[in-house]
């Protein structure tokens, strides 16, 4: 089993497209985009958080979350320390796999897409499920958000039942 949200997604159905024999399943989280990055927003947010934490400082790229995303972000981008700079340029340009990539996974998949994230667009998410044979989406919204791993869990239980 592997799974990720947003970047962590992609890097999760990455290893599932080019490790087939040795995934039993996948648990994605609010997929950003499909192949190049190209303009996606996700990739924008990352570019332009990693400017404003390399010439502002992290309390400043901090100042404009709130609530369970503030909490989040200040977890996760303090334990990145001096490499927060680089990890958010380099995922500003990351690949994701493509749709063709992700049409040969053929292991249970729970995604969970967000349903009123500008970042992370609901079209991504729909694209990713429709295109793994085995994948059930589910949705939330941003209030719900800290829930959506669960929600993911859920999803691949019931694709691995549709699909025993």
């Amino acid at each position: 089993m592997v799974g990720g949200v947003s970047l962590g997604a992609h890097v999760a159905a990455t290893w599932a497209v080019r490790n087939p024999d040795r995934c039993a399943g996948l648990i994605l989280a609010l997929p950003a985009w499909t192949g190049a990055p190209h303009r996606a927003p996700a990739a924008l947010a990352a570019k332009v958080s990693a400017g404003v934490v390399r010439d502002e400082g992290l309390a400043t790229a901090l100042s404009g979350t709130t609530g369970w995303l503030h909490d989040e972000l200040s977890r996760a981008w303090h334990g990145y320390g001096d490499q927060l700079v680089p990890h958010l340029e380099e995922a500003s340009e990351s690949l994701a796999p493509t749709l063709d990539e992700l049409k040969t996974v053929n292991v249970p998949t729970g995604i969970v897409g967000c349903t009123d994230d500008p970042v992370h667009p609901i079209e991504v998410a729909r694209a990713w499920a429709e295109a793994i044979p085995r994948a059930v989406l589910v949705t939330t919204t941003l209030d719900a958000y800290p829930r959506a791993l669960g929600r993911a869990v859920q999803a691949w239980q019931q694709a691995r039942q549709e699909m025993a």
